[in-house]
Parts: structure tokens; C-alpha cells; sequence
């Protein structure tokens, strides 16, 4: 029977958190995407010695490029989770994860990288990430946006690992090349043995003396919205908006994290190689904010609701963009500020899937976050590609957070009047 479910040998209440580890743990690996402007210098260092044509908006290219993929295949991918189950998915793309970093390591300028660091990876992130969120969704049905804050906390702070990581391969194995390849085998090893244990719980099944909130008069269970139906509701609508421009600001200033910070450090008089070093070390702290920004805003979300809780983000935003853009030569400011745009970003990825589920139920869950998430493509892409033409027109990276801050002020009006609940009457 349902309620007598086991969970690796235990009751089901307490096994189901073994799926959340478990998640994280592959979200650490599927996240080191985000260590991507630490990984960024020592390439530009190795395409110049290649006589290589290195630019600002280059350079950010294989980033926009993984981005882009990994959202437009989590739509395509999410359908499959059900079909197919969810361990051969994330086995699947695990496979791809790790061949895309290992083959990274045979290219030699940003264009190629894009191909094989910013396609295959791309894909087999998009693949596999979506797998521990539905899982963890089925699992928790009553603390369903505090499950995938843990969930996805990994992917956050996977740059908080990964960057000293990386500097330690880059100085000490070989340089980035090898580095690239040791990453590559360690993730396909890692994807691969926790895709394992992924598994949905049983038809029916639901934690011990919960019941599902009712459903008001006249309506139905959210979960009869299919994805066909979901599209053609002012809740998606505003939904996407609001996670693009929540995705906009954050995976900007993870892409742009060192070089801004290397502006700054540079005004501020400080030395060029402490000032790089200390650029290196922030991305711990700033990945820390990403990754407990997960579960934090996930609490929040269960508690506040989605829409208030994404109205927070935007506050949090403009403020950490205006404070940047208005102290150009302040660490103390750039370091508040981009902590705050790196767990904004976290925020939105504890928000959005809570957001879909609760606003269209989990019937058909998969397929309905995997569109709403590329929203996080879209967002990648117009927030790099802005920032990298700021900087190659004007000079300077600061110049883009005026925008960034209007963009956020945005973003409070379309959540206040569409991040709601639709209603679907019953026929």
C-alpha cells in the first residue's frame, strides 16, 4: 500500500530526503557551469597565446551558448521523465555533462567551445537537471518549495567548489586543458552512479496525515492544467516574464562576476594581482548566496507565496544594482551588491518550479516547468549580450545595471498583477 512505502530501507517520510541529498549532490556536479568567469581567464590567456581574437562578447559566448541550450532542452527533456522514468533521463545526461567539459579540452578558441563546452554540456545539464526537481516534487508534496530549494541548492553553490577547484587543476595538473578533462570524467562518474537512484514514489502515494489543500468552489485541482493549457493563461505569461528578468540579472552577474569585479578592484587602486586573487575568492561566498538563496526563498515562497516572494528579488535587485552602478570604486559595495544578484538568482530557482506546481499542479508538472524554464535561457542570453556590448561599446560593465534596475522595477508590475492562481472551471 501507499502509506507503507519504504525509502531505502526506511519509512518513506524519512527516506524521502536521501532523494534530496542526492539531487543536490548531482546539482553540484550539473552547476559548474556557474564557476564559468573564473574558468574564462585562464582560457583568454590560452586562446591569446594562440594568437587568438579574444573580445568581451566572445569570451561569454560558450556561457550564453550552455545557458541557452541547457533551457531549451529542458522542455523537450521533461516529457521523457515520465516516459522513460526518471533514472535512464538522468543517466542520459549525465553522459552528456561529462562528455561536453571532457571534450572542452580539444578546442582552442571560444567559437569551438561553444560547440562542445556549450552544446553537449548544455544538453546534458538540460537533460538531467530537471530529473531531482520532479522527483523531490513528488516526494513532498507538502513542502514542496523547501525540497527544491535543497534540491537545486547544489547547482548554486557548485561555483563555490568548483573555482578553487579549477584554479588548484589550472596551477598544478596541467593548465585548463587537462583541467577540463578531469572535471569531464569526475561528473560522468558522479551523474551516473546518483541517476541510479532517482525514482518517483508510488501512484497515490502522500505523506502520513496530510491532505491536499481543497480546491475552491466551482474550480478544479490545479493539476488538470496540461501544458497546452497552461500557455494560454495570464499566469504563464507573467510567470515567464518575471524568471526571465529574475534570470536576466543573476546569470549577468555570474557571467560577468571577476571582470567587474577587476574594474572596481582597478579604481579602487588595489593591485592587479590581488586584486585578481581576491576576484577568485569572492565567487566562494558569492556562490554560497546563489545556493542557500535556493532553499531560503524556497521557505519564503511556501509562506509568503510565489508572488511575493518574487517582488522581494526585484527590490533586492534594484538596490544591488544601483548601489553598484553609483560606487564604482567600492569593493565593500560590489561585494554586497553582486551577493545579492547571485541569491537573487538562486531565489527565482526555488520560485519558478514552486510557482508552476502550485499554480498547475503536477499531472503534467515535467513538461510545464520545462517551458516555463526557458524563461532562464532567455534571460541568460539578453543579460550577457548586454553586458558584453556595454563593455565593448562604453568601457565598462557598470554601465548595464541602470538597466538591469529598470528592468527589475518591471518586474514588481507584471508579478503584482499576474503572478496569481489561475482558475479553471469545472465543465
Amino acid at each position: 500500500m501507499a502509506e507503507d512505502t519504504k525509502v531505502f530501507g526506511m519509512a518513506a517520510e524519512s527516506g524521502r530526503w536521501l532523494f534530496v541529498i542526492a539531487g543536490m549532490i548531482m546539482n553540484f556536479c550539473l552547476g559548474a557551469i556557474y564557476a564559468y568567469s573564473v574558468i574564462r581567464v585562464p582560457l583568454e590567456a590560452y586562446y591569446k597565446s594562440l594568437n587568438v581574437v579574444v573580445t568581451a562578447t566572445n569570451m561569454l559566448y560558450p556561457y550564453i551558448v550552455f545557458l541557452l541550450v541547457f533551457a531549451i532542452t529542458m522542455p523537450v527533456a521533461g516529457q521523457y521523465i515520465v516516459k522513460m522514468g526518471p533514472k535512464k533521463v538522468a543517466m542520459i545526461g549525465g553522459v552528456l555533462t561529462g562528455l561536453g567539459w571532457f571534450l572542452a579540452s580539444t578546442v582552442s578558441s571560444p567559437t569551438m567551445l561553444s560547440v562542445t563546452y556549450g552544446i553537449v554540456g548544455g544538453l546534458g545539464v538540460g537533460i538531467a537537471y530537471n530529473v531531482p526537481i520532479q522527483v523531490s516534487t513528488r516526494w513532498f508534496p507538502d513542502r514542496r518549495g523547501l525540497a527544491v530549494g535543497l534540491t537545486v541548492l547544489g547547482f548554486g553553490f557548485s561555483a563555490a567548489l568548483i573555482a578553487p577547484i579549477a584554479d588548484f587543476l589550472v596551477t598544478n595538473y596541467g593548465g585548463i586543458l587537462n583541467t577540463f578533462r578531469i572535471f569531464g570524467v569526475a561528473f560522468l562518474i558522479i551523474l551516473v552512479l546518483l541517476s541510479m537512484l532517482m525514482v518517483f514514489p508510488p501512484a497515490g502515494w502522500a505523506p502520513k496525515g496530510w491532505k491536499p489543500p481543497e480546491p475552491k468552489a466551482g474550480a478544479v485541482p490545479a493539476a488538470d492544467f496540461m501544458r497546452n493549457e497552461m500557455v494560454k493563461t495570464r499566469a504563464f505569461m507573467g510567470l515567464w516574464i518575471c524568471y526571465t528578468i529574475g534570470t536576466l540579472a543573476g546569470l549577468m552577474a555570474i557571467g560577468v562576476a571577476k571582470p567587474v569585479g577587476l574594474e572596481i578592484a582597478t579604481n579602487a587602486g588595489m593591485d592587479k594581482v590581488a586584486a585578481g586573487a581576491l576576484m577568485t575568492g569572492l565567487v566562494i561566498p558569492f556562490a554560497a548566496c546563489n545556493g542557500f538563496g535556493r532553499p531560503i526563498f524556497g521557505w519564503l515562497t511556501d509562506r509568503l507565496t510565489p508572488r511575493n516572494a518574487a517582488i522581494l528579488t526585484y527590490v533586492l535587485i534594484i538596490l544591488a544594482s544601483l548601489g553598484v552602478y553609483t560606487s564604482t570604486s567600492s569593493v565593500t559595495v560590489y561585494t554586497i551588491g553582486f551577493a545579492l544578484l547571485w541569491g537573487c538568482l538562486g531565489g527565482w530557482l526555488a520560485i519558478a518550479p514552486t510557482a508552476t506546481a502550485s499554480y498547475f499542479g503536477i499531472k503534467d508538472n515535467a513538461r510545464n516547468y520545462g517551458l516555463v524554464f526557458t524563461a532562464y535561457g532567455a534571460g541568460a542570453v539578453i543579460g550577457n549580450l548586454l553586458a558584453g556590448q556595454i563593455k565593448d561599446i562604453f568601457g565598462a560593465y557598470t554601465n548595464v545595471f541602470p538597466i538591469v534596475a529598470v528592468l527589475a522595477l518591471v518586474g514588481i508590475i507584471v508579478a503584482f498583477f499576474t503572478m496569481k492562481p489561475p482558475v479553471k472551471k469545472a465543465t
